[in-house]
């Protein structure tokens, strides 16, 4: 979360954990109340009445509508309060508020283009475990599924197997122990033994090259309206982009900026409209 001063200069920046609405809502403002109390700590500036702050969100889960509705009658007070996709923030700071696409790529993936017209376009963001394609959580999820046929002998084991025991065990029982527990979150944590294993696993080199092709399709739909610069944004846009198609790859841009710098460029708007 970014803290700023009205006419946008940025202050501090607090962290409070996880806000995707799908992990519920109550739980998502107390991770925004964490972060925006740690924000105002580290500026060294008493926090005034939430009615006169205002505050803008990009949270996973907006597109659920009961959920939005939820949060939004749970807000405790701000005088402001404007609430967008995750995607939709981090494409205003990628491109500075400016016509323009993003392929964001951590725990989910998503793809959201703004065009010069001012129409949007979502592509990808379904959610796990069904959609996310080229997500940390999709990556886990094929990984397990592969170990899967392992253990059943319906696949030969190698490398990436032998990693993926570390984490879940080595027999059927281990294995349906640990995705009794697993969410979206626990099987986003196999991506790294994914990623790592690329250089040993062909399996998992398959993988990543299946990543790489979901997001070409990702970008390919987000500009076949329009020609639009592209970033490629999250955690995990370094670690895939050698997998991307050459000729994507080449036209790909740095974001300018991160969501949160993005759902302020809301709050600003919105005050300037107000004024």
């Amino acid at each position: 979360m970014v803290l700023s001063t009205p006419d946008g200069q940025e202050l501090a920046r607090g962290a409070g954990g996880p806000g995707g609405l799908a992990l519920g809502r109550a739980e998502s403002w107390q991770s925004v109340m964490t972060a925006l109390t740690q924000a105002f700590e580290i500026a060294g500036i008493a926090m005034p009445p939430l009615q006169q702050i205002g505050i803008g969100f990009g949270l996973a889960g907006v597109t659920v509508t009961a959920w939005r509705e939820e949060f939004l009658q749970l807000n405790p007070g701000f005088g402001l309060l404007i609430v967008e996709s995750d995607a939709y923030t981090t494409l205003l700071g990628a491109h500075g508020g400016e016509a323009g696409a993003i392929i964001a790529l951590g725990t989910g993936s998503v793809g959201e283009a703004l065009y010069s017209d001012g129409s949007r376009l979502e592509v990808g963001g379904w959610g796990f475990p069904i959609g996310d394609e080229a997500s940390g959580a999709w990556l886990g999820w094929q990984a397990v599924n592969y170990l899967q046929r392992v253990l059943d002998g319906r696949q030969p084991a190698e490398a990436l197997a032998l990693a993926l025991e570390e984490h879940t065990g080595n027999c059927r029982d281990s294995l349906f122990a640990w995705m009794g527990n697993a969410n979206q979150t626990r099987y986003a944590s196999l991506a790294p033994t994914v990623i790592r294993m690329a250089e040993h696993s062909e399996v998992a080199r398959q993988l990543l090259q299946t990543a790489g092709q979901d997001i070409a399709q990702m970008a390919a739909a987000l500009t076949a309206k329009e020609q639009l610069s592209i970033a490629l944004c999250g955690g995990l846009a370094p670690v895939l982009k050698p997998y991307i198609p050459q000729a994507l790859q080449q036209t790909l841009t740095e974001p300018q900026a991160d969501s949160a710098t993005g759902a302020m460029l809301l709050v600003k708007r919105q005050s300037r409209k107000l004024q």
